[in-house]
C-alpha cells in the first residue's frame, strides 16, 4: 500500500491544493493540530513582510468526515490571502489588462533553466510554482501523515543546529521529546539559549547588510519500529528515501543522516553502533551514530536527519544577471523576501520525514481500517525481541 503526497498551486496564485492518497479508514484527525503545523512553518526570526499577510489554515474538502478518514485520497486546500494584491497578475483566467512579463532571472533559483525546460518567456510562469511557498501544502500532508504516525507511537519533532556560521553545541546526551518542549517559543527553535541569541544576531547583521542567510535544521522521530524500509533493492533502502525528502525542499543542498559526515573521518571502530542485550529490554545500543538507519532499515532507534540549506536567492540587493529577452546585463529580480527561514524549514523537515516513515509503515503493515494496522504493528513487536525505550 503505497502513500502519494501530490501538491498544487503557486506562490501568488488563488491556493495550493494537497491530495494525500493511501491512508486508512477511521484514522481520528484533529483540525487544531493540523493548523498548528501549518502555523508552525511561518515561524521564525528573519521571516518577511508576507508572513504578515498570510494566516494559514488547512480546510479538509474530501476524505475525511466526522474527524476520521474514510479510506480515500484527502484533499486540503490552503488559501493564499495575498492572491487579492495579485489577481490580475496570477489569475487562472484571461484578464482585461495588459500584465508585463518578468525577465529577470535570479541566480540559484529555478527561474532560469525553468524558462528553457518549459519553453516559457516570462520567468514568473516558473518562479511562483518553484517558491518555497509551494511548501505550506507538503506541510498540511505531513500534518495527515503525523497524526497517523502518532496513532503507531512515532512522533517527529526538529530543531535548528545551526544559522550561517553560528553553530549550536552538541547536546550531552541523546534527545528525548521532552527536550523538545518550548522550541517553538524560540525566536530560532534552537534548543540552547545562549547560541540561540547568536543566531538573532547574526540574522540582523546580514539582514542590515542586504544579505540572506542559510544553516541547517535536524529531524528526529521517535518510536519507529525496527525493520522499515529494507535492504533487498536500492529504491526501497529508507536512507535514499528520507535523504531525497529532505533534499526535496526548495533551497536545501545537503543531507546527513545520523553522524555521517562526522563519522566519515574517524575509525571504524569510532562508527558504529554496538550492539547489546539485556532480558528486560532486548537488543539495544548505546550510541546512535547511524541516525536510527543500518542497511537501508530502521534499528529502533531514533530516526535523525539534518538538511543543509543554502541562504535564499531573493536579495534586497540583486545579484548580477541578464534580461532572457535583451541579453542585456542586468540586476536580477528582486520581490518580497525573506531574511532567513532555516527555523521553518525544520518544521518542513518533520513533514517530509513524516511522510516517508508513514509511507513505510503502510508498506510493511497494509491495513484498511487504522485498528488493523495498529494490531499488525503491535503483533510485530511481540514477534521481535524489542521494547520501546
Amino acid at each position: 500500500m503505497a502513500l502519494k503526497l501530490i501538491t498544487a498551486g503557486e506562490s501568488h496564485g488563488p491556493g495550493l491544493t494537497c491530495l494525500v492518497e493511501g491512508l486508512p479508514a477511521g484514522l481520528e484527525l484533529d483540525r487544531d493540530a493540523v493548523n498548528a503545523d501549518m502555523a508552525r512553518r511561518q515561524l521564525g526570526h528573519g521571516r518577511g513582510g508576507r508572513m504578515k499577510i498570510e494566516r494559514d489554515t488547512a480546510e479538509v474538502t474530501g476524505g475525511v468526515r466526522h474527524g476520521r478518514t474514510l479510506g480515500g485520497p484527502i484533499a486540503l486546500q490552503v488559501t493564499n490571502r495575498d492572491f487579492a494584491n495579485w489577481e490580475e497578475r496570477m489569475n487562472p483566467w484571461p484578464v482585461d489588462a495588459e500584465v508585463p512579463e518578468v525577465h529577470l532571472p535570479r541566480p540559484g533559483h529555478a527561474d532560469l533553466v525553468g524558462t528553457w525546460k518549459y519553453r516559457l518567456s516570462d520567468v514568473r510562469n516558473v518562479l511562483e510554482r518553484a517558491s518555497a511557498r509551494e511548501t505550506a501544502a507538503r506541510v498540511a500532508g505531513g500534518a495527515i501523515a503525523r497524526a497517523f504516525l502518532r496513532a503507531l507511537g512515532v512522533e517527529v519533532r526538529s530543531h535548528v543546529v545551526q544559522i550561517g556560521t553560528v553553530h549550536a553545541p552538541e547536546p550531552n546526551g541523546p534527545l528525548t521529546i521532552a527536550d523538545f518542549e518550548g522550541v517553538d517559543a524560540d525566536p530560532v527553535r534552537c534548543l540552547d539559549p545562549e547560541a540561540s541569541r547568536a543566531m538573532v544576531q547574526h540574522i540582523n547583521a546580514q539582514r542590515k547588510a542586504n544579505e540572506s542567510i542559510g544553516g541547517v535544521f535536524e529531524v528526529v522521530a521517535f518510536g519507529c519500529v525496527p525493520g522499515l524500509g529494507s535492504h533487498v533493492s536500492w529504491e526501497e533502502r529508507l536512507d535514499g528515501r528520507l535523504a531525497g525528502a529532505i533534499c526535496s525542499i526548495q533551497a536545501v543542498k545537503g543531507v546527513s543522516l545520523g553522524d555521517a559526515f562526522g563519522v566519515a573521518g574517524t575509525p571504524g571502530s569510532q562508527a558504529h553502533d554496538e550492539i547489546f542485550y539485556a532480558d528486560d529490554r532486548g537488543f539495544f545500543r548505546e550510541t546512535n551514530r547511524a541516525g536510527g538507519l543500518e542497511g537501508g532499515m530502521t534499528t529502533g532507534e531514533p530516526v535523525i536527519a539534518r538538511g543543509a540549506m543554502k541562504p535564499l536567492p531573493t536579495l534586497t540587493k540583486p545579484l548580477r544577471s541578464v534580461d532572457i529577452a535583451t541579453h542585456e546585463p542586468a540586476e536580477a529580480l528582486r520581490e518580497r523576501t525573506d531574511s532567513c527561514t532555516v527555523p521553518a524549514a525544520g518544521v518542513v523537515g518533520e513533514a517530509m520525514v513524516a511522510f516517508v516513515l508513514a509511507d513505510a509503515y503502510r508498506s510493511k503493515f497494509g491495513g484498511d481500517h487504522i485498528d488493523d494496522v495498529v494490531e499488525s504493528v503491535r503483533r510485530y513487536e511481540e514477534r521481535i525481541p524489542w521494547q520501546r525505550s
